[in-house]
């Protein structure tokens, strides 16, 4: 049976994905948040449908709402959020936690409580991917082949996450893709990777679009064209190192435009979650429609850069702003 949070002087409700993570890490999470009682009000939550209602039925009680849990947790949570004054946080659980890492989430909830206390927060943007919400990365290829397979596998875990990647790799093939930016037709050729970003990084600190800022309104779509798998490790360096768009494969399209992305391979993510997508998939972005908790472990400014001019630079550079 479904039930409602209890109602206090609490500003934040914790809602737990008991399914996240290493059960151990968990299981002691869960612990301590029944321990703090008084603190902050907590809820259990196994699906995307019960932790919508419950958000719903407590919408008028709280200011802040926490997801416990991976990035599908945070995405389930945002997706109530969007365009209200409600603020979102995390405690990360996941496997990569992407989202929680970009704003200077950590599992720590003694810390949490102290940002919760302030709610100070932050507007950014969110990418509408035809209907679907995305806060963090989204695409399809090497990612969203992994993500499919994951989702299937019982073990949880950086480690099974790595193994699966480095498996789906040696077995990668291109697909083709056709890409237009406001109705002009920009790129069609075979891709190894598509990624939409509205984030710097998949998870785990693998930075996909070093550039990317949440809060710039602006898209960044990055493509990684078939190269031979003998420098995948290169590819890796680079990925966590910020520099994967330095590599002669790698290009990088940023735009405010509305993107149609045609292509017949249907397996893509959204902020690390295996959806099927069919037909022509139209990308955009809404600005500034989600609050988030400022952390004091966050480096990310606030303050939103000046956008550049629409242009397409010279043939000998990766980077595409249009």
């Amino acid at each position: 049976m479904k039930r409602k949070a209890p109602v206090n002087c609490n500003k934040a409700l914790f809602v737990l994905n008991p399914t996240s993570g290493v059960p151990p890490v968990n299981f002691i999470v869960s612990k301590e948040l029944e321990h703090r009682k008084n603190e902050l009000s907590f809820c259990k939550s196994i699906n995307k449908e019960a932790t919508g209602t419950l958000i719903k039925d407590n919408f008028d009680n709280y200011k802040v709402f926490i997801a416990a849990g991976g990035d599908g947790t945070v995405h389930t949570v945002a997706s109530e959020l969007v365009g209200s004054n409600k603020i979102l946080g995390v405690l990360p659980l996941g496997s990569g936690n992407g989202f929680a890492k970009e704003f200077g989430f950590i599992l720590n909830v003694r810390s949490l409580l102290t940002d919760i206390k302030k709610a100070d927060s932050m507007d950014i943007d969110v990418i509408e991917i035809n209907d679907k919400l995305c806060l963090n990365v989204a695409g399809i290829g090497l990612d969203s082949f992994v993500a499919h397979s994951f989702n299937n596998m019982k073990l949880r875990g950086f480690l099974p996450y790595v193994w699966l990647t480095f498996k789906t790799f040696l077995l990668l093939r291109p697909f083709h893709v056709k890409i237009k930016v406001d109705g002009e037709e920009i790129i069609s050729e075979k891709l190894f990777v598509l990624t939409i970003a509205n984030t710097r990084q998949f998870g785990n600190n693998a930075f996909i679009a070093p550039l990317a800022k949440p809060n710039d309104g602006m898209i960044d779509i990055v493509l990684i064209k078939p190269f031979p798998k003998i420098l995948g490790t290169l590819f890796i360096i680079r990925l966590f190192t910020k520099r994967i768009n330095k590599s002669k494969y790698v290009r990088h399209i940023t735009t405010d435009k509305e993107i149609v992305i045609e292509t017949a391979e249907t397996k893509f993510h959204i902020d690390g979650e295996p959806v099927d997508l069919y037909g022509k998939v139209v990308v955009r972005i809404k600005k500034e429609v989600l609050k988030v908790l400022k952390t004091s472990h966050s480096n990310f400014t606030t303050s939103t850069p000046s956008i550049r001019p629409a242009r397409i630079l010279p043939n000998n550079t990766n980077k595409i702003n249009i």
